[in-house]
Order: structure tokens, then sequence, then C-alpha cells
């Protein structure tokens, strides 16, 4: 797992087909859309007989409107039928869309080119529950971020080489024609492609499609709302594409009236907004571990707030006779800081996004993934006009400047951040669970896919710090619910954390009778949900780096429900700023940063088999010399 990274998913032939279909799909709604933008603003507008700004608007709705009308009967289509040949005919289609916008191109017919500007929507919108929903049907968890990153890095790339290519395009003398071979070229490049990609079976083959768009849509919404955590994270998603398309339709007057820039000053910033998205996406990988990690999703809420806050306050202050280049722009030193914030807005943005649509793949019920994914691209349209309404009330009517319009973006996605992760605790849990990992400590791991990767399990460990919990949690792929000393949650620093991570407080019968048959309860009913529960049978911190006696809670949990238990073991971790070397707990300076902590799988018992003692013999084994 360790060597693989998403490079190689380049090479396999269960993704590198997909890859390249989705990547020319996308450059060809780019080059196709962004072309004939152009022509209505500098030419088209005449034949038309309507203003530029109108046209411009009616283009966009039209672009946009197939993924509230059709995204439904999408998802359906794409959970009831085999997903590769889905994708093989909806790229045929686009062959066939672009003989028609060929012809309409070489004889100037706009209108009709506006109505197959919606009709390509429509492809999209077909192609779009699919190309997320085919990803875990071909890629095993732990290549799921990377093959994630890799689609959000193509998007963004083909988004740009796709604008620049439109500009390329406008600026030679036979722009109709040529635009008319390179739409059909690359979709057919774009089909041939999609014949190579595997077959993924269909979800559910029985379903009955309903083609009632107004029953569906709201039917799609309500499967995305049966999972909270999805839910949110599809709102999560919707609004970085509301802060996106903030971003980028303000680029052009950004450029020109506050950066006093040329048309080359907006590819660059659109470039290194692009770039940026894609170095964030390549990054999630590393950072994530090669595991589906919500908790560098706050890391990514907080640069894009603050990124977005500086660029406010980085706005040049010179004034030029004439339009800057891109060249001239740069050379200017208070010009720096404005190109590092739009960067770092991309890279967050990467860690921001790839994250979550790994979540919501990995999460949703198989059987209806792709509607789940329709309901994403539901909402995605739907922010992406809000976005639009924004930018017409902040700048039209509020006579906001941009700059100050960033600002506010920015504000606002911190506002919706702390919404999202106080409604749902895991990010905020899985977060910290990150930063400690990443801070005081370097953990690594052996043999712990003997852990189910579905079904309830007891995990039993040795118990060393007050930080146990949280690395086994970050170690683990899988949620698990600890069993924790009632007093640790009175304590200011962890006990907040621990309530986030939904820990089962116990306490010792003599102390409290109530706190201690409630925990068993708590415990029985997480296993018949088909939990992972893990308990620390010392009961306690070691005070002298060794391990405890174990008790024998672990024997009345097996009473009340026979499941297997797994035995793991830290080693490492003694001597730790969390641990009781050398004194309490948090006395003192923390005694080590970047410690080399090792979590150790050992083996699965079965429920007839387990005794305390062994478990204690078994995991002090795995321990050995190194507490």
């Amino acid at each position: 797992m360790e060597e693989h990274n998403q490079s190689s998913l380049l090479k396999s032939k269960r993704f590198l087909p997909f890859f390249c279909t989705q990547f020319l799909g996308a450059f060809n709604d780019n080059i196709f859309k962004n072309t004939l933008m152009l022509l209505i603003a500098f030419s088209a507008t005449r034949a038309l007989g309507l203003e530029s700004n109108v046209v411009m608007n009616l283009a966009a709705g039209l672009f946009i409107l197939p993924f509230f009308l059709f995204s439904s009967i999408a998802g359906q289509v794409a959970d009831k039928y085999e997903k590769s040949s889905i994708i093989r005919r909806v790229k045929l289609a686009e062959i066939f869309i672009m003989l028609l916008a060929a012809a309409s191109f070489v004889t100037e017919s706009y209108s009709l080119l506006l109505l197959l500007l919606f009709v390509m929507g429509t492809q999209s919108t077909f192609f779009g529950p699919v190309k997320y929903a085919i990803l875990p049907q071909h890629l095993s968890d732990d290549e799921l971020v990377g093959g994630n990153a890799l689609v959000e890095m193509g998007t963004f790339v083909a988004i740009l080489l796709g604008t620049i290519g439109a500009g390329l395009l406008m600026g030679v003398e036979d722009t109709k024609e040529l635009t008319a071979v390179a739409v059909v070229a690359i979709a057919i490049a774009g089909y041939l492609a999609s014949r190579k990609i595997p077959k993924a079976e269909p979800a559910d083959p029985s379903m009955k499609l309903d083609f009632n768009i107004v029953r569906m849509t709201g039917k799609v919404l309500k499967y995305a709302r049966e999972d909270r955590a999805v839910y949110l994270s599809i709102m999560a998603i919707s609004w970085f594409w509301f802060l996106g398309a903030s971003y980028l339709t303000q680029f052009p007057n950004f450029a020109k009236t506050v950066l006093q820039g040329d048309s080359s000053v907006v590819t660059m910033l659109l470039a290194l907004f692009s770039i940026g998205i894609g170095v964030g996406s390549m990054l999630c990988e590393r950072l994530s571990g090669h595991k589906v990690e919500i908790g560098i999703v706050p890391i990514g809420s907080l640069g894009l707030t603050l990124f977005g806050i500086d660029l406010y306050a980085s706005i040049p202050s010179y004034d030029v006779d004439q339009p800057l280049t891109w060249l001239q722009f740069i050379a200017h030193p208070e010009s720096v800081r404005v190109l590092i914030d739009l960067a770092g807005i991309g890279i967050f943005g990467g860690f921001f996004i790839v994250p979550l649509y790994a979540y919501i793949q990995k999460n949703s019920r198989p059987e209806r993934r792709a509607q789940i994914i329709a309901a994403n691209n539901i909402m995605n349209a739907l922010f992406m006009v809000g976005s639009a309404i924004a930018g017409i009330v902040l700048l039209g009517v509020l006579e906001l400047s941009i700059p100050q319009f960033f600002l506010v973006i920015a504000l606002m996605n911190l506002v919706i951040a702390i919404y999202v992760y106080t409604q749902v605790p895991e990010f905020a849990f899985r977060f910290v669970v990150w930063i400690l990992s990443h801070s005081m400590y370097r953990v690594t791991h052996k043999d712990l896919d003997v852990i189910p990767d579905e079904g309830p399990a007891v995990i039993v460990c040795n118990h060393v710090s007050f930080v146990d919990a949280l690395l086994i949690a970050g170690a683990i792929r899988r949620p698990i619910r600890f069993v924790m000393d009632y007093q640790i949650f009175k304590s200011t620093l962890l006990g907040p954390i621990f309530r986030l991570a939904k820990a089962i407080p116990i306490a010792p019968r003599h102390k409290d009778e109530e706190v201690y048959q409630q925990a068993f309860d708590s415990i029985s009913k997480e296993l018949e949900q088909g939990q992972l529960v893990c308990i620390f049978p010392e009961g306690k911190l070691t005070k002298t780096g060794d391990i405890n006696e174990f008790r024998g809670g672990v024997e009345i949990i097996l009473e009340r429900n026979s499941v297997d238990v797994v035995t793991i073991a830290l080693q490492g971790l003694w001597g730790s700023f969390f641990s009781h070397k050398d004194g309490p707990a948090f006395s003192g300076r923390p005694k080590r940063f970047w410690s080399k902590v090792n979590i150790v799988g050992g083996r699965k018992w079965q429920a007839k088999d387990v005794t305390a003692a062994g478990l204690e013999l078994e995991v002090r084994e795995l321990r050995g010399d190194n507490p």
C-alpha cells in the first residue's frame, strides 16, 4: 500500500482509459463552450439580434440547465446498467453532437450552436454520475483518494487548456473551421479511449426507471439526506463550486480593473488557480496516507479562508498608463503576493474537495451511489447559479468592489465550515487525529489487515498514553467506538475530543453503577450495528511502562455479543508528553516531538477461545521490548 501512488494508476488498464475519457470530455466541453462564448462576445450578437450580455448569460444557463432537469434520470441509468457501456454510448453521442456543432460553426448557425450547448450539457449530465460511481468499482479503498485526485487534477487542467485553446483558436484566421475540426477530433479520441474501459457491473439492474423529473429529483435528494455526513459532504462540495465559480467569473474584471492587466493576466490567474487545485489534489494521497481521510478537509477550509482574506489585503497599489502584460505584472514585487494567494486558494481547494468526493463514493450505498452523485450534481449546479446571483447582488446592488467580494466569500467559507464540522463531529475528530499524528508522532503500522473490513469486532490494546485512541483511529480505516474511563471526559483538553469521537464512557462498578451498566449497553448496541469497538483491558494508563493485568471486561462483552476479538499493540509511546513516565501526564514540557510510534496487529480470536489472560499474553508478545 505504501509503495503505490497516483502515478501507478496512470499505468493501469483499470484507470487510464477512464482518465483519458473524462479528460478529453472536459477538454472538449471547454473548447466548444469557450470558443462559442468568444464568438458571441465579438461577432455573433449581430446575427442573433440580441445584446452580448444577454446572449452570454443565456449560453451559460443553457449549459447548466440539463443538470437540474436530467441528473435524477442519469443517476438511475448509471445504477441500473453496466457503466462502461453507458460511457461509450455517451461518448458516441458526443461525436454526433460535435458533427452538428462543426457544421454550425462553419455555417455560422449560432442559434443552433446555442441549442447544441444545451444538448452538450445534457451529455455531460449523463456522464457525471457514471464518472464518479465507477471509481469505487475499479479501485481499491487505498486507491480511491489517488484516483479522485487524478480526476480533479485532470478536470481543472482540461478547463485551463480548453480556455487557453479557445483563445488561441480565436487568434487565427480560420477560427470556425479549425474549431469544427478540433471538437470532432477530440470527441472521436474520447470515444476510442472509452472502448478500453473495463466493465463495471450494474448496482441495481432490477430498478424500474422513473422519468418523472420532479418526482425523481426529490427522490435522489432524499436518498442523499439519508446519511447526514454524506449529505453535508455534498453541500460542502457544492459550496466549493460556489467559491470556484465566484473566483473564475470575476477573474476577467479583476485582472482588468483591479490588477490593471490585459487578457494574458486573466489567463495567468486562471492557470495559477487551476494548477493550484491540481497540485493540492495530487498532494491529497500523500497527506491522507492512501486512505479516505476527511481530517484534511478542515485544513482545506482554513487555507481557503486565510488565502482568500489575504487576497483582499494584498491588492497592489501601483498605477499604470496602459494594461500590463503577464510578464510586466509578475515583474512588480507587489504582484507576487496576489499570485501566491491565488495558488494557495487552488491548493487548499484541492485538499478540500478530493477527500469529500472519495468519502461520498465510499460511504454511499452501492445500489444508490450513482443517484447520490446525481444529487451532488444537482446541488453543484444550484450553488453555481447561486454564485452568479451573489455576484449580481454584492457587486451590482450593494456595489462592493471585487476585492471586497472576495473577502465576503472567504468569511462565508469560514462560517459554513464551522457549521458543517459542528454538525458532523467526525470531520473535526479526524482533523485532530491527523494533526496529532503529523506533529508529535510519526505513526507506522504493521499487520492491521487482521481487522475486518466490515462487521462487528472488539479490538483490545495496551494502554500507554491519553492519546492511544487517537493514534489508533488514525491508523485504522474504519470508524471505531472507543471505551474510555469516564474521568477523561472531564479533561478540558481531551474531553471535547473524545465526545466528538463518540467514545463510550465507563466507570468502575463500585464507583458508578449506572455509568458501568450504560457502557456495556452502549457497547452491545454498537456491536449489534456492525461497528468496531476498542477497549483497553488494563483499565488505566501504565505508570511503569509495563502492561498492567487485563481485566475481565472483554469476557462480559462477549457474553452478550459473540463476536471476534482482534489484538493490537502500541510501541514507542512510553515517555511521550501524554504518558505517565517521570510523573503525571501533561506535567512539564512535551518530552519528545516526531516520535516514532508503531501499531502492530496480532490475530483474530473467536469468541469461544477468548480469555483476558490469553489476550494479555499475546499483547505483551506483540509489544515486545518497545513500550
